[in-house]
């Protein structure tokens, strides 16, 4: 995979041809993961989520350095996408309190509260400014779906350091969230 993304960053339109089905199923997978903690009747679904972020992906001019960092992406670009959408739902409502809502383990949160995916995403950012390995960490296990040992490949850590750092980013998450909305989550 990793061939193919550097080929098709090297303009290899075959490149990108061959990539899709390797990496459809996966994204697929993501934006289940992601689609999964929204409101019923959500506009937009799986296929759509996917094509959307895909379409993003297309266009980017990125260098790729392996499949770990075109799934960071990935999960970046749809994570984008339902935040733009959860703004567009927030300028048409503007109003209500936001709820106090858990901070859930997979960090996927419903959008029928987009003030609350908005606190998110700019806990995600500042945390990723604060400390980019915490952000890099939590948006490949959280939002990109890689498991713990996947990490330890990805990131070269020992298992220790990353339960360790997941379990600060977690509590610097919270922490961050209730700052911003007067909630602890």
């Amino acid at each position: 995979m990793t061939a193919l993304l550097h080929a098709w960053r090297a303009g290899d339109q075959k490149a990108l041809d061959d990539l899709l089905p390797l990496v459809y199923d996966k994204l697929r997978r993501l934006a289940s993961r992601y689609l999964r903690a929204e409101r019923g009747g959500h506009t937009l679904q799986t296929t759509a989520l996917v094509h959307e972020a895909y379409l993003k992906l297309v266009v980017a001019d990125i260098p790729w350095q392996d499949r770990v960092h075109f799934y960071s992406v990935a999960a970046r670009a749809m994570r984008r996408i339902l935040v733009d959408h959860a703004r567009a739902q927030r300028s048409a409502r503007r109003g209500g309190g936001i709820p106090r809502l858990p901070l859930e383990e997979g960090l996927l949160m419903s959008t029928d509260q987009p003030e609350y995916l908005l606190h998110l995403d700019e806990a995600l950012s500042r945390l990723a400014r604060h400390d980019d390995r915490k952000g890099r960490m939590v948006e490949l296990h959280f939002l990109g779906g890689l498991s713990f040992q996947e990490l330890i490949q990805a990131l070269d850590l020992s298992l220790s350091t990353i339960e360790r750092e997941m379990r600060l980013a977690r509590a610097w998450l919270r922490k961050e969230i209730a700052g911003q909305t007067g909630h602890a989550p």
